[in-house]
């Protein structure tokens, strides 16, 4: 669902200043089911709609937008008058006068339109489209039984083979037409079949089409497609929602770089993305790519529309978040066990074990989750007491003020790795890690640099451990001398 804000009939961002060519116009919606007493005209910014105008309902049952406006050629929508829900999208291209008839959805197939080709070429390839797409879902239940997968395999190409044949036909009209403009422009380049990595080569070619093509549209009109928000979101938080951070980085310099001194794009772009990475908590690595979005582009100047007080804000959250990411070195904690000396010569390092690898444990004893949590890492910890080799040492910081209620539970359930928790530490370990709950855990490698600063499933740590010798016996091959 989109979210929908009004801006009043002249939208501040760039409107104002269109009356001086404005049109005489009237669109008519004529909808089956629709009951609502205004409808609205939105057009698309980023997952967003925005309201440019509205329209009560007619004796008739019927919607009809009317007036004086200069509307730009593009793709908007048809909102229910709660703002929640959009009903349907439709063109405003080369008539502004027109009808629409249609169900509660401007479902392609129930659709009727009047006075404009446009729409009426565009509801039809919709319907088309959606045709072959059930008809594919057929095809594909029949190919699972073994008496009618020969035959399945068969209608699958020859639909193939048809709609490719029907798109050839109808997206290149003789005369420019918005929505089709738009859909070949925003087509993904093609990947060439010698191409071995064809993932590799789709991520890196996938703005090809967007930068080396002429634009169907100037870019302030652009930025109101549909399409540029979806091919943005899916390039974020499809392509590249499990790639690491270094990935991430690069392609983000990337885009950068071919988005150039266009600062509307680069806003468009950044405002969407620098939220989401912004204490991710779901994905590996996330806060090092906001930590750049930070350093390399807000804090350098390149972001003209933040304001001093965002910049100000950004500032003292990358200073803290950037002693924290993966690959930077964990600070040195020193902090009394649960004997509570306030002698820093009895403290405890979180830094001087054998072992390889520190965990470092923040944890609660009143939260639920970390008691679950601490009790899988007991587990572990304890089969492996008597092992021959213990990659890990784990350092427990008790994340609780109430200090014998800690030391407490650590007694009751025997935990025998490092606690330590209390008033007596050396440096803040909420800034140093950047923990802001618990439970939080950071892997320390044998530099005691971090290589992880999420919360891994218990079952999964040695694997994490195994994967990690891998990963870094690769790169060290790699930087093999030749």
């Amino acid at each position: 669902m989109k979210k929908i804000f009004a801006l009043g009939l002249m939208s501040l961002m760039g409107l104002t200043s269109s009356v001086v060519c404005a049109q005489q116009y009237k669109i008519e919606f004529k909808l089956e089911g629709v009951s609502d007493s205004v409808l609205y005209i939105a057009r698309h910014f980023r997952d967003q709609l925005q309201v440019v105008d509205s329209a009560r309902v007619q004796k008739d049952g019927s919607y009809v937008f009317k007036g004086k406006k200069n509307w730009n050629r593009n793709i908007y929508a048809l909102v229910h008058q709660d703002k929640g829900k959009a009903i349907g999208d439709f063109a405003i291209d080369d008539s502004r006068t027109f009808t629409i008839t249609g169900d509660a959805s401007l479902t392609p197939s129930k659709v009727k339109v009047k006075g404009s080709e446009a729409n009426s070429r565009m509801f039809s390839y919709l319907a088309k489209i959606n045709e072959a797409k059930q008809r594919m879902q057929d095809i594909g239940k029949r190919k699972k039984d073994d008496a009618t997968k020969e035959q399945a395999e068969k209608d699958e190409q020859a639909l193939i083979d048809e709609m490719k044949a029907y798109e050839d036909k109808v997206r290149h009209p003789k005369k420019s037409q918005v929505f089709f403009d738009l859909v070949n422009f925003f087509d993904d380049s093609e990947v060439p079949e010698e191409v071995e990595n064809k993932a590799l080569y789709f991520r890196t070619h996938y703005w090809d089409n967007f930068f080396s093509g002429e634009m169907p549209l100037k870019m302030e009109e652009m930025l109101y497609t549909p399409n540029l928000f979806s091919k943005m979101n899916y390039f974020f938080y499809g392509i590249m929602y499990h790639a690491d951070s270094d990935t991430i980085i690069k392609e983000i310099d990337h885009l950068a770089a071919l988005i150039g001194d266009n600062t509307e794009l680069l806003r468009y772009v950044f405002d969407h993305i620098e939220p989401r990475y912004w204490r991710s908590t779901r994905n590996i690595g996330w806060d090092a790519v906001w930590c750049h979005l930070a350093s390399e582009y807000y804090l350098k100047g390149r972001c003209p529309w933040a304001t001093e007080g965002t910049l100000y804000n950004m500032k003292l959250n990358y200073n803290r978040i950037k002693q924290s990411i993966i690959g930077a070195h964990g600070q040195e904690l020193w902090m009394a066990d649960t004997n509570q000396s306030a002698n820093p010569n009895d403290w405890i390092s979180s830094h001087r074990f054998p072992q390889k690898y520190v965990i470092l444990w923040f944890w609660d004893p009143d939260c639920h989750h970390c008691q679950e949590q601490s009790e899988e890492l007991k587990v572990l910890y304890d089969s492996l007491l008597t092992a021959p080799y213990r990659p890990f040492e784990v350092y427990a910081v008790g994340y609780e003020s109430d200090v014998p209620k800690w030391k407490n539970y650590v007694k009751k359930h025997n935990f025998k790795w490092i606690n330590v928790g209390g008033p007596n530490v050396n440096i803040d370990y909420q800034e140093a890690y950047n923990v802001h709950g618990a439970p939080t855990m950071i892997i320390l490698n044998e530099k005691r640099d971090i290589i992880m600063n999420k919360v891994l499933p218990i079952k999964g740590l040695l694997r994490f451990l195994e994967d990690y010798e891998k990963r870094k016996a690769e790169i060290s091959l790699t930087k093999q001398p030749k």
